[in-house]
């Protein structure tokens, strides 16, 4: 019979590690880091465990797909890669890794990040020069079902600032109030008049309310339903809806979708930059849409990193006016698809003669030619804008007269009399020039590297990873996760580049057949 109270002498953990394991990568790169700023959130110098330890300890554990902090406390009790960037140092408890994440790594987890990237781009795998921005939309960790709407918030808030006004009006005369006494006047005095009078307020049945108390009651109730209704729209801000549980989730459609109703869930817009097959920039955003997202998302990876693309790529999603004056007044080259660049393709569209993209246009004139030879021309600019500030110009022509056109069914379906056609020069210009830009050569290539690289780490993320649900609440908390995802994200990426003989090659090449 074998013993297994055997005495053996302590094992050296690192002999029992492949040469080729992730881990050796994550020390070798997470040893060279600056930790300065991290060190200095603690108060005193002697702390029970390193936190670049606990660091390195977390990063692997997304590296391994493990999220839980209980979870990552087993490992470090069970698997002998965890024991070695422990260092025989005592197994932390799943609450000081979930306070080291929560409060201790949100100030400074951006900052160790900038500095991964900043080591790529010393290996040479990072050049600063092709961007590839993509977002999704990852369900927040809040339930489904604690949604406040700004518009219904809206609408209750109106009816009972109507309702309140009625009271007033009322509760002012039976008292010889002034008018035009607001509602904290008034209780105030009703507050002073139950006090003078010394009564005391009943409750339940059987229990005979005085005017005093019932009117005081009501008035009390309508301030506090006023006061939630200004918190909450307060907390909406510029957004339409957000979530009981995690007041920083915004309700929007998501790709899965359990219900298949289309059901909004609470979560988050988390935009990504890829560049060489690693993610160089994070940001987490409550807007539905990619659109307004990507000028601060560009301004953020300046601001980390000190330094500006010099190709932008992204899908339709991103194009707009405001995007594409942007790139150009930073004197990056947009690589946007415009928002109707597939459906132009096709044969239906070109041959659409109704469409005001085919019709003739008269530049010295200033005037468009419909498809019964009237002339839609200049009537007024108009003004728009975006939830950035930024002012649109649209130009609007109308037709001379449609009265009698046998064309009007097909050609225009408005409630105007004469068709009105609204033409912004500048976007149509800047779409002229990204259509140009993304089907030369170059434009191919990187819009294939787009699809590759970019889908491609949200891919990872959400199959291989098995991230699809934030475990935190709160956007910093959420966003200081998905920061040591991408962290660990760009490890393992690192890893496998060297290991498949990826190194120093940046873009995917078109194979001709």
């Amino acid at each position: 019979m074998r013993s297994r109270s055997q005495f053996v002498l302590p094992l050296n953990l690192e002999i029992k590690i492949e040469k080729n394991d992730p881990v050796r990568k994550l020390a070798e790169i997470c040893d060279e880091l600056d930790y300065t700023k991290l060190y200095s959130l603690y108060l005193r110098s002697w702390r029970k465990i390193d936190p670049a330890v606990l660091f390195e300890i977390l990063v692997f554990a997304y590296m391994n797909g493990i999220y839980s902090s209980r979870d990552i406390e087993k490992a470090c009790k069970n698997d002998i890669r965890f024991m070695w960037l422990l260092q025989d140092e005592p197994v932390p408890d799943h609450s000081t890794f979930a306070r080291f994440q929560n409060e201790r790594l949100a100030g400074v987890i951006e900052e160790l990040f900038c500095q991964l990237v900043e080591k790529l781009c010393d290996l040479g795998e990072i050049s600063y020069k092709n961007i590839f921005i993509d977002g999704t939309k990852i369900e927040a960790n809040a339930n489904r079902y604690t949604f406040v709407w700004a518009k219904a918030v809206e609408k209750n808030l109106q009816k009972l600032k109507n309702k309140i006004n009625q009271e007033l009006a009322s509760i002012c005369e039976k008292y010889g109030l002034a008018d035009g006494s607001n509602l904290e006047e008034v209780i105030e005095f009703l507050n002073c008049s139950i006090q003078l009078l010394n009564i005391e307020f009943v409750h339940g049945r059987g229990k005979h309310k005085t005017q005093l108390q019932r009117d005081y009651e009501k008035l009390y109730s309508y301030l506090e339903r006023l006061d939630n209704y200004n918190k909450s729209l307060e907390i909406c801000g510029k957004r339409k809806s957000y979530s009981k549980t995690d007041t920083d989730a915004t309700f929007m459609r998501m790709k899965e979708d359990h219900m298949l109703n289309g059901q909004l869930k609470p979560g988050y817009n988390v935009q990504i930059g890829v560049e060489s097959e690693y993610i160089v920039g994070v940001g987490l955003f409550p807007n539905p849409t990619d659109t307004t997202t990507l000028i601060p998302f560009l301004e953020r990876i300046r601001k980390n990193t000190g330094k500006k693309y010099e190709n932008i790529i992204a899908d339709a999603g991103y194009a707009s006016e405001e995007n594409y004056t942007y790139l150009e007044s930073e004197e990056q080259n947009a690589y946007i698809k415009p928002a109707d660049y597939e459906i132009s393709k096709k044969r239906k569209y070109k041959n659409d003669i109704y469409r005001k993209e085919n019709l003739f246009y008269d530049e010295t004139g200033d005037y468009f030619v419909c498809p019964n030879g009237k002339k839609l021309i200049f009537a007024y600019d108009s003004k728009r804008k975006s939830q950035n500030g930024y002012e649109t110009t649209r130009r609007n022509y109308i037709c001379e007269d449609c009265s009698g056109c046998p064309h009007r069914e097909k050609c225009y379906k408005g409630k105007y009399e004469n068709r009105k056609i609204a033409f912004s020069p500048t976007m149509a210009r800047q779409k002229k020039e990204a259509t140009q830009r993304i089907t030369t050569d170059e434009g191919i290539i990187l819009r294939m590297n787009r699809s590759i690289q970019v889908e491609g780490a949200f891919g990872v993320i959400k199959q291989d990873f098995a991230f699809r649900r934030f475990l935190t609440r709160g956007k910093t908390k959420t966003e200081t996760q998905f920061f040591l995802l991408a962290f660990a994200f760009n490890i393992q990426k690192l890893w496998n580049r060297t290991k498949s003989d990826r190194f120093h090659k940046p873009l995917f090449e078109k194979k001709i057949a």
